[in-house]
């Protein structure tokens, strides 16, 4: 049960990581068509995608992908790749929120600016090296990574959450208008806190004292002669 669940956490990253750069590539054909035509309809739809559709993905992505790091032995700052995607997702989304979709709403109403598909076309880049980095995994561990320390997976009843969060994300967005991740934002970061206490706790159990496991037992240790 918790290998198929995480299956299909894996398949919804997958899923939704595909979405988020296909609504990309969409995203800069509107932006590169309406400067070009001056057709502010073409900026309309382009707002209408980000919001609706980008954005959900984007979101869902980025969940999924925090989740998987922090349910697995994976963790977020033991291995350079898996650092690497943290910190571009966390760029990409606030580039994202904060600037495309601002300037997106301006561009609508006739104010565009040219940093707008040169931005976009950043994005897909980055969802594109992402995807090479989860192939490729390059780089080895970072400093900080315990070799003592291993983190189980997590329970099937934690990847089956991290399934249902998204949804009721999405419900709630459908009721408010707003495509935000309350929801996942409060699962990521309360369960990487939880996550980053256990892994504290048993760096600091383990730490001379044989594996991540803990202590060695007795009748494991080192005899002396008899």
């Amino acid at each position: 049960m918790q290998k198929s669940a995480r299956t299909l956490l894996v398949w919804l990253h997958v899923v939704t990581s595909v979405g988020w750069l296909s609504q990309a590539v969409a995203l800069l054909t509107l932006l590169l068509y309406g400067m070009k035509t001056s057709d502010l309809n073409a900026f309309k739809m382009a707002r209408v995608l980000d919001h609706q559709v980008l954005a959900i993905m984007a979101n869902t992505s980025a969940f999924t992908g925090f989740m998987l790091s922090a349910t697995t032995p994976w963790g977020y700052f033991r291995h350079w790749w898996v650092l690497g995607k943290f910190v571009i997702t966390i760029s990409q989304l606030y580039i994202g929120i904060f600037i495309l979709s601002g300037n997106l709403h301006q561009a609508a109403e006739g104010h565009h600016s040219a940093w707008m598909p040169v931005g976009t076309a950043l994005m897909i880049g980055a969802i594109a090296f992402q995807t090479w980095l989860s192939v490729a995994k390059p780089w080895g561990r970072t400093p900080w990574a315990d070799p003592k320390v291993k983190l189980p997976t997590a329970s099937a009843t934690t990847f089956l959450l991290a399934l249902a969060i998204p949804a009721a994300d999405f419900a709630i967005s459908l009721y408010t208008g707003w495509p935000m991740p309350f929801l996942m934002l409060i699962t990521v970061i309360g369960y990487s806190v939880r996550r980053a206490a256990t892994g504290s706790r048993r760096s600091s159990g383990g730490s001379g004292r044989g594996t991540s496991a803990g202590p060695v037992r007795p009748a494991a240790a080192a005899r002396g002669p008899r």
